[in-house]
């Protein structure tokens, strides 16, 4: 995924960029307006990874073709060319999320570094959740470590050791990636849940760090059934491929967590831990493909409209008497 889409009504702009970035290993898709740009952005969704347009252009301006192509995908890096860099550009561009700028006359030396350090930028702000990020902008003080009441929830795929012999780690990578990790992060993040890390073939998700909602538990929850759901959906393109299926197992606890920055002096994550992150992996462990097991601590807050079952009781290391579990129906 190198490819670079360049967006300019200027011929001799877009040929000068594209001489520019000869030597660098992007393929480079022109365009010559902001609409044939993200028509090409949609036929190529999987091989774009960088775009950079001019700000002002006929029907489309920069602004607003980027913002559609971040809906489109907001993985991709995204750039303002122009001449105009005035503080009302500046501040448009930061309330859509741009994420950097290059100014008219170009070097070309300069406009490769440039580019090479927004991508750079723009990939390593991928490795701390979104939510994170913006609380370290925004709220000083957001991220002291602190004890409070969070829902965690933990994700498995069931089979993943039968369905990986004999498949290469490439391929397994790319199921992971396009059909779990991807759509079930994008479904805990419309729930507000935070991504705090992928184990393998597993995912954990907090909800209430750093950010508390009143409902985080019944969030919680709703994102799995959504999850659950998604993956019915996703099976059935999978049925006509090879041997993967997404067949997973969900537990889900509420309770009382110290949530912070954790780590070496090297190597730091934002991360809760405590009885109830212990609690939904045990859980998830219990569940059988397709259920969704959750503790009653998280059952007292949800709406009489989910539907769960009372299931045997489960021991967990560390609580001297088994804990009460719930399925929930969906």
């Amino acid at each position: 995924m190198n490819g670079l889409l360049l967006i300019d009504d200027e011929e001799g702009i877009r040929r000068s960029i594209t001489r520019a970035l000869a030597r660098e290993p992007y393929h480079v898709f022109p365009a010559s307006d902001g609409t044939s740009g993200i028509n090409i952005v949609k036929d190529n969704l999987n091989r774009i990874s960088t775009v950079i347009s001019d700000y002002r252009m006929p029907g489309l301006d920069g602004l607003e073709t980027l913002s559609e192509i971040g809906k489109l995908n907001p993985e991709i890096t995204r750039i303002i060319l122009t001449g105009y860099a005035t503080m009302e550009a500046a501040i448009q561009s930061t309330n859509i999320g741009i994420d950097g700028f290059l100014t008219k006359p170009f070097d070309n030396a300069e406009l490769r570094t440039k580019i090479h350090e927004i991508s750079v930028r723009k990939h390593l702000r991928q490795f701390v959740p979104e939510q994170v990020y913006h609380e370290i902008e925004n709220s000083a003080g957001i991220l002291t470590p602190k004890t409070h009441e969070v829902s965690v929830l933990f994700s498995d795929i069931r089979g993943f050791t039968a369905m990986s012999k004999g498949t290469s780690p490439a391929s397994l990578v790319k199921f992971l990636n396009d059909y779990f990790f991807t759509p079930m992060g994008e479904i805990a993040y419309q729930y507000h849940g935070m991504v705090d890390k992928h184990i393998g073939d597993s995912m954990m998700v907090v909800y209430g760090a750093p950010v508390p909602h009143k409902n985080d538990a019944c969030l919680a929850v709703q994102s799995a059934v959504a999850m659950q759901q998604a993956a019915g959906k996703i099976n059935e393109k999978l049925s006509l491929k090879n041997g993967f299926r997404l067949k997973m197992g969900i537990g889900i606890s509420t309770g009382s967590v110290y949530s912070g920055i954790l780590g070496s002096l090297r190597r730091k994550e934002y991360t809760s831990i405590g009885m109830a992150v212990n609690i939904a992996a045990k859980l998830q462990g219990a569940a059988g493909e397709g259920e969704i097991l959750v503790t009653e601590a998280t059952l007292k807050h949800l709406p009489e409209e989910i539907e769960t079952q009372e299931m045997p009781p489960l021991c967990v290391k560390g609580i001297d008497d088994p804990i009460a579990v719930y399925r929930v129906a969906w």
